[in-house]
């Protein structure tokens, strides 16, 4: 059993990716020292029982103490140096104690299964701690810079935003970027926990570390190597592990209370029975028994392993999730706010519809005419129709003349027509009846209406809208039923578009028209009401209310990088149905926790009873308390495994479909 004074599992942890490189047994300290204390006690059972000479078997029992017990021996005197009472030094001691009353073999096996124990947990630690390591091992360590046309290998970390890159087929993305040509297959298994490749082309996002796949792509990096996604995720996950759980908290607070009463009490043990009568030696024997069997070790290692490892596997699947107290507070969650644009939606608009007001244009060729005038415009609602020009396959003919009026539109010539692309209530303040109910329509609809004028006659209305996420409304509906409330949508945006995005989802209280303060007011009296808030945003203006909300999670995808930072987890491919499982997954861990404390408390109570009402042999004693201790480890450590994730994952789906 590792220290009791510090977080049982080491700091490192990280989400695991699919292939991680796995840590040997003989590379981790603490198991070549378990094995030693191990072989040196079968040779000294070995000895006693086979009739050597009885100095050779307590010299190899001695050996054993030395290799199982000088590491917990010299931390626990580090700890006593610091006035801090130290489980590993009572052990020690315990052993020490028991070998000076001439249960020497009672002693070595109380070591060996000590030193086993800990070697375990520091196996399953140096086990996760490989995730961070394999994660950033996938970075390629060069990549080929494209420069006027010539070809040259740099280092990865010396590229520079704006920068272009070639990646061939099965090469390694070199840093965050957008294709600029190209398409081919990426599997983003390391980044995203996605189990298929995902198709790649000509303006779609890459990650550093991600694998090509046959094709080749000219790819522009827009983040430098340490602001990367597997930089970022590996450098926010090393923090996740040095924070500790509120329980986990509370346990420490009493362990040393715990401690000094559990020394006490053994002296009590001690002295009272000697006191009327008993031998020195069962008086001695019966202490040291009580000793161990009280030890908290099980105790101190029930809460932190099953929350590390649910970060894990909570990572490994494309939920970032920054420390331990947040993954005990995202399973007390019962109220879920959302932003709108760029979490519900994808924070990119597309053209949805397009209503024709003269018979003469088809849709083709008003959307021809409508790209063509748009062509050297910068405006977002530009680029969503160029967008879909292409998708349809349009020749975009050349456009002459182009202007630009900020609020009011473009105007370009066109195939000899004057097109004119903008506002409906700049560029035809005078509509008829008609036009106007289509334009008002379309607002109603949550869509932004966009005129076209072909010599100042209007010949359609555009209606772009910000795309709904696919998953939107399966999430929602999974947090209602998990939560027992529906989520509440929080948004800047109008109250016309807001309520009818929210409709679609499934949503039914909207505040809108918010600024940040006003988002950040707006949790306060739901969480002032007795709710638990996980707040979901993507933006600047949502940091504060991330901030404020019981838990905040920001959509990793498009996050800026305050909302990520501000958030407590991250939610890396923007899939809003890993939040219903995460919190399913949270909820699960802390039912591990609670299991483990009352495994731990249960073996403690019947171990003492035992010890104080009968007589408890100390090999029971000590197979009983350490055998507690490693069924505790491996009941938290079972939610490292991708069947913890599923399991997570179908209790959402349950809760979904339950009415």
């Amino acid at each position: 059993m590792a220290s009791s004074t510090a977080t049982p599992l080491r700091p490192g942890i990280a989400l695991a990716p699919i292939s991680a490189r796995r840590t040997r047994l003989r590379d981790v300290p603490e198991m070549r020292w378990a094995a030693a204390a191990s072989v040196l006690f079968l040779l000294g059972l070995t000895a006693q029982f086979s009739g050597a000479p009885g100095w050779v078997a307590t010299a190899l029992y001695l050996a054993c103490y030395g290799a199982g017990g000088w590491e917990p021996g010299l931390a626990g005197l580090r700890a006593l140096r610091a006035k801090t009472l130290d489980v590993d030094l009572l052990m020690v001691v315990a052993a020490i104690g028991a070998a000076a009353i001439g249960q020497v073999l009672d002693g070595g096996l109380l070591i060996v299964i000590f030193a086993v124990s800990g070697a375990l947990e520091a196996v399953a630690t140096a086990r996760t701690e490989d995730s961070v390591r394999g994660l950033l091992d996938y970075a390629p360590d060069t990549a080929t810079l494209l420069t006027d046309g010539e070809e040259r290998t740099v280092e990865a970390k010396a590229l520079e935003v704006g920068a272009v890159i070639l990646v061939r087929p099965g090469e390694r993305i070199a840093a965050d970027g957008t294709v600029l040509g190209g398409a081919s297959e990426v599997d983003q298994a390391t980044v995203t926990g996605e189990s298929m490749p995902v198709d790649k082309l000509t303006g779609d996002e890459v990650f550093a570390g991600t694998l090509n796949g046959t094709g080749v792509l000219r790819i522009r990096v827009d983040r430098r190597a340490a602001d990367s996604v597997v930089a970022r995720i590996a450098s926010l996950v090393e923090e996740a592990s040095r924070t500790k759980a509120k329980t986990q908290l509370f346990i420490e607070k009493i362990e040393q209370r715990y401690s000094v009463g559990m020394v006490v009490a053994t002296l009590a043990v001690f002295t009272i029975p000697l006191t009327f009568g008993a031998t020195l030696r069962d008086s001695l024997l019966r202490a040291m028994t009580f000793m161990i069997v009280a030890s908290p070790c099980a105790v101190v290692l029930a809460t932190m392993p099953p929350l590390l490892a649910a970060i894990a596997n909570a990572g490994r699947h494309g939920v970032l999730v920054k420390s331990a107290v947040v993954m005990e507070q995202l399973g007390t969650t019962t109220r879920v706010a959302f932003d709108k644009t760029g979490t519900l939606t994808r924070g990119v608009p597309e053209l949805a519809e397009i209503r024709s007001l003269d018979r003469e244009y088809t849709d083709d060729a008003v959307l021809r005419l409508s790209a063509a005038a748009e062509h050297a415009s910068e405006h977002p609602l530009a680029a969503a129709i160029l967008r879909a020009a292409r998708r349809r396959g349009l020749e975009v003919p050349p456009a002459e003349d182009f202007a630009a009026q900020p609020g009011r539109g473009v105007s370009a010539l066109v195939d000899g027509q004057l097109i004119r692309v903008g506002s409906p209530t700049t560029l035809l303040p005078t509509a008829d009846e008609n036009t106007t109910a289509i334009i008002e329509t379309l607002r109603t609809r949550g869509m932004t209406a966009v005129i076209v004028l072909a010599d100042g006659t209007p010949i359609a209305v555009l209606g772009i809208a910000d795309q709904v996420r696919p998953d939107a409304a399966a999430a929602v509906t999974a947090l209602t039923a998990s939560t027992g409330a529906a989520p509440v949508l929080l948004t800047g945006d109008d109250r016309t578009t807001a309520i009818h995005l929210a409709a679609r989802v499934g949503i039914t209280e909207v505040h809108a028209n918010l600024l940040p303060e006003a988002k950040v007011s707006a949790i306060r009296e739901l969480e002032t009401g007795g709710a638990r808030v996980t707040m979901v945003g993507d933006g600047i203006n949502d940091a504060p209310a991330l901030a404020t909300a019981h838990v905040g999670i920001a959509m990793g995808g498009a996050g800026s990088d305050l909302a990520l930072q501000t958030a407590d987890a991250v939610v890396v491919r923007d899939d809003l149905t890993t939040i219903p499982a995460v919190i399913a997954l949270s909820r699960r861990a802390r039912r591990v926790v609670l299991a483990n404390l009352a495994i731990a408390g249960a073996f403690i109570a019947v171990l003492v009873t035992w010890d104080l009402v009968g007589h408890l042999p100390l090999p029971l004693g000590v197979a009983g308390h350490e055998g507690s201790t490693i069924i505790v480890g491996l009941n938290g450590l079972r939610l490292l495994r991708s069947a913890a994730w599923r399991r997570a994952q179908q209790a959402h789906e349950v809760a979904r479909v339950s009415p």
